[in-house]
């Protein structure tokens, strides 16, 4: 790594000059023959050049009576070997100036560290726009968001970021949403399409119908989540906090006991007492018990695992979750919106001595009037023109269909009970769904079938879980059987419930965990948010969930893309690893150089070694929860 490739910040530009200056002056010394007196001048001279701000860091602790941290434990090592070189006039202070050089550049490296973490992540959630464009006197006026009221149409230019939740009155474009949903390829979108706030608009004019308050759209909900994500720790960062506060005062009284004991034992027994030996051990010993590297990597593995799963469109609200969300063995899924579209669609043609494309031309004109949700979703289907001057007559028959004639032809369009009414035969359908007959002067054509249909990655998120030793996958709805069974034998999950109340859905969900059992649940209705609320960990899917679902979650999938599931979960699993491979190799490290040192094995250099250099190597590691490119 070239550090002049490496950009710095101005404080740890300032740091490295203190580093070049006292490693230049160092290598200096070592080829100057000096007085005694002029050596120690040299020596202390650089000696404060390099670590003046851990010298005011230990004082200032001292007073405050918060001083058992890393800046005291530096300070009285380094300032003891300074004592031992003079108790001795050995006139050597390289091992003093060399633990405190070592010590700085190793903090160097972790700043640089936990600087690149953050700024990644304050790039990610930079998404709030400066401004929005609004038309006043025919001219286009930039205002500050939070000024617009909802109902405003605003204008958004190609490069622009959207400012506010709205729906496209005019225009069209292609919409960058990676910083939403961390969906790569840019959506078209058109008149009365959705867009949401962050979003970056890439090519034509567009104008939105403002549809909430600048502090409510979704790129002021996503920074204020993840500017919120480290608030909740987890149970590991307690642990380290907890960790600390006893273990500093314990290392630092097994020091002082280091240097007094053996000693005082020495003296007993009449021997030398060996005072520079024992207080030297003592001093390594100290310099060797630093907790920063524990204490700085393992936060800082949440910090930028969460920044890692943001990027993905995975929200996860706090460090606690993630430790949680790593334990999962049972998935609990809303169907409607999780695994389903959560709106109809024709997932089917079924059709009689005619092509489909023409049983969807006569049924998309014979609906051609109807604004009703089945007769939206054929007109979809035949993603045509409809031609309206080619229907005429249009009669609804109320709970059977519609009667129209189309190019002269007398179309039927319903259910069995409007075949029934006009004796028609008609085929029965074998799958589950909403079923509409067409027949044409008379005679039958075949059926649509309208379904919510199944979202395109829902099988291989299905998948997926089960080769992730959950233990069971269980799917709820309000669907009738027949439909949730369907889809359960489509998808092959686990177990299912249908044509439930969601206080029924609550209920199944408090029964898993009642067993024990570490429970997901994914929703996306405001009928999901009690269960999301009591689940371990409450997933919403969050474009098209609302508000109150998205509000009671822990992690918000922002692009509704099913297999963001199985991500999540291999996200914290990832994140908890590096977790405990810190902890376990940082204490495994310290205690066998702990031992060494009190034995006199190794010395302060050494010491500085054992600290620094696993700190370093603690940090770089937690920085790999930033990487979810192949999760």
């Amino acid at each position: 790594m070239k550090l002049n490739k490496i950009e710095l910040t101005k404080k740890q530009k300032k740091n490295l000059i203190r580093i070049i200056i006292t490693g230049i002056g160092f290598l200096i010394l070592q080829f100057l023959n000096l007085t005694p007196i002029w050596n120690f001048v040299a020596y202390f001279a650089f000696y404060l050049i390099i670590s003046y701000d851990v010298l005011i860091k230990a004082v200032k602790g001292i007073f405050t009576l918060r001083f058992l941290d890393e800046n005291f434990l530096m300070s009285v090592a380094t300032l003891g070997a300074f004592a031992l070189s003079i108790y001795d006039k050995a006139d050597n202070y390289n091992e003093a100036l060399a633990v405190m050089f070592l010590y700085q550049i190793g903090e160097l490296f972790e700043s640089y560290a936990v600087g690149k973490s953050r700024k990644s992540i304050t790039e990610l959630i930079d998404l709030r726009p400066d401004y929005a464009n609004i038309i006043e006197n025919e001219k286009l006026v930039k205002k500050d968001p939070f000024e617009i009221e909802v109902g405003s149409i605003i204008v958004v230019n190609p490069g622009e970021k959207i400012p506010l939740d709205g729906v496209v009155v005019e225009g069209q474009s292609s919409v960058d949403t990676s910083a939403i949903t961390g969906e790569s390829m840019p959506i078209f979108i058109e008149e009365d399409d959705s867009v949401y706030s962050g979003c970056i608009n890439l090519s034509g004019q567009i104008k939105i119908k403002t549809q909430k308050e600048f502090e409510e759209s979704t790129a002021s909900k996503l920074v204020k989540l993840v500017e919120e994500a480290n608030a909740q720790k987890s149970s590991s960062e307690q642990f380290i906090t907890k960790f600390a506060r006893f273990y500093t005062p314990i290392v630092c009284a097994l020091a002082l006991l280091l240097a007094i004991l053996p000693p005082i034992a020495n003296i007993i027994m009449k021997t030398a007492p060996n005072w520079d030996i024992w207080i030297y051990r003592s001093l390594t010993f100290l310099v060797i018990s630093c907790p920063c590297a524990l204490v700085i990597s393992i936060p800082l593995t949440f910090f930028a695992g969460i920044g890692g799963a943001s990027r993905k469109g995975i929200l996860i609200k706090g460090s606690d979750f993630v430790e949680k969300l790593s334990k999962i063995s049972q998935v609990i899924m809303d169907k409607t919106g999780t695994l389903t579209e959560g709106i109809f669609k024709v997932v089917g043609i079924h059709h009689n001595k005619i092509e489909e494309n023409q049983i969807l031309y006569y049924a998309a004109h014979a609906e051609s009037a109807s604004s009703h949700p089945i007769a939206k979703s054929i007109k979809d289907a035949y993603a045509k023109e409809i031609h309206n001057d080619r229907v005429s007559q249009t009669e609804e028959i109320a709970g059977k269909g519609i009667k129209a004639t189309v190019d002269g032809k007398n179309i039927l369009i319903g259910n069995e009970k409007l075949m029934n009414q006009y004796k028609i035969d008609y085929i029965k359908c074998s799958e589950h769904g909403t079923v509409l007959h067409v027949a044409m002067n008379g005679e039958y054509l075949g059926h649509i079938l309208i379904s919510d249909a199944i979202k395109e990655n829902a099988k291989d998120t299905i998948d997926q879980l089960h080769n992730m030793n959950i233990k069971k996958l269980t799917m709820l709805t309000g669907d009738k059987y027949e439909v949730a069974q369907s889809v359960a034998n489509k998808l092959k999950i686990d177990n299912f419930y249908s044509e439930l109340l969601p206080e029924q859905k609550l209920e199944i969900v408090k029964d898993y965990i009642s067993k024990k059992e570490k429970v997901l649940f994914v929703g996306d209705g405001l009928n999901d948010a009690p269960s999301l609320s009591i689940a371990d960990v409450g997933m919403a899917m969050g474009s098209m969930g609302v508000d109150a679902s998205i509000e009671a979650a822990d992690v918000v999938i922002m692009d509704d893309d099913p297999k963001k599931i199985p991500a999540s979960i291999n996200i914290s699993r990832k994140i908890m690893r590096i977790v405990y491979e810190n902890i376990t190799g940082i204490l495994f490290i310290k205690i066998g150089a702990l031992i060494l040192g009190a034995l006199g094995i190794i010395d302060l250099k050494f010491a500085v070694f054992a600290d620094v250099g696993v700190m370093i190597l603690a940090v770089l590691n937690s920085i790999r929860a930033l990487k979810t490119k192949n999760i």
